[in-house]
């Protein structure tokens, strides 16, 4: 799941970098050159299997649109804000991957995921600290869906069903 991860991050950036240097931003033809250029080598380093390299063109690209001062250049993310877009990348990317019946049995753990976790914020008389846990088993049943482990979602949902008996909600 990790190096799914990693080709995600990189597929990401390619297509984001890719859209970009298809738009017509007006910007100087040879930068423009340099940062295709630099994209390509890119993508043959992640071709060859060389994530390594691939990932320090990519930080390239953005170096020389920041030195360049491309105003629509696409900026370099913070952290977390990166790990979010790349998460959602590679749910897109797993569920084409996915046997249907799984993630249909992904959908279907989601869906009351989502019922029980509302009825329980919605619930009066829920105290701060249960609010917390229920927020924690959420996220955590939801990272068990975007990695495709029923399993491990399921099992987060039955502490959360066992949050709602605790407080008197119907899961």
């Amino acid at each position: 799941m990790y190096h799914f991860m990693q080709d995600a991050e990189l597929n990401k950036a390619f297509d984001v970098w890719s859209g970009y240097l298809e738009a017509r931003t007006g910007e100087d033809p040879e930068i423009r050159a340099r940062l295709r250029s630099l994209l390509e080598s890119a993508r043959e380093a992640a071709a060859e299997g060389d994530a390594a390299s691939a990932r320090a063109w990519v930080a390239d690209l953005y170096d020389e649109a920041c030195a360049a001062g491309l105003p629509w250049a696409p900026p370099r993310l913070r952290p977390c804000e990166a790990d979010r877009q790349t998460r959602d990348y590679v749910k897109d990317e797993l569920r084409r991957a996915l046997p249907v019946h799984l993630r249909e049995e992904l959908d279907s753990i989601a869906i009351y995921l989502s019922v029980t976790a509302r009825r329980l914020r919605t619930a009066p008389g829920l105290d701060a600290a249960a609010r917390q846990d229920v927020l924690y088993v959420t996220a955590r049943a939801g990272m068990a869906l975007d990695l495709a482990h029923p399993t491990a979602a399921r099992r987060e949902l039955e502490r959360l069903k066992a949050l709602a008996r605790r407080w008197g909600v119907e899961p």
